[in-house]
């Protein structure tokens, strides 16, 4: 019983310090919130970033399959040949 009332104190002891912080309750004027938007923006920029070189590098293998495609149709077959 007694280890049971020990277990209980230590999980709700720490509860006070769990309390939210101003920017939880829509303080818009705190640094806090200021660099969450921050990191917020920079992570979408990052995420575009990598959408951009999907993009670039699937245009690139098109390219590239043209030009293949064109150099393989450049050449003639001979007939009669062995």
């Amino acid at each position: 019983m007694a280890i049971a009332i020990v277990l209980a104190i230590g999980v709700l002891a720490p509860a006070g310090s769990a309390m939210a912080c101003g920017v939880c309750y829509g303080d818009a004027d705190s640094p806090m919130t200021e660099g969450m938007n921050n990191g917020i923006l920079f992570l979408l920029g990052i995420i575009g970033v990598v959408q951009v070189g999907f993009v670039a590098l699937f245009w690139n293998f098109r390219k590239r399959a043209r030009q293949i495609q064109a150099r393989k149709e450049s050449f003639r077959l001979i007939e009669g040949g062995r």
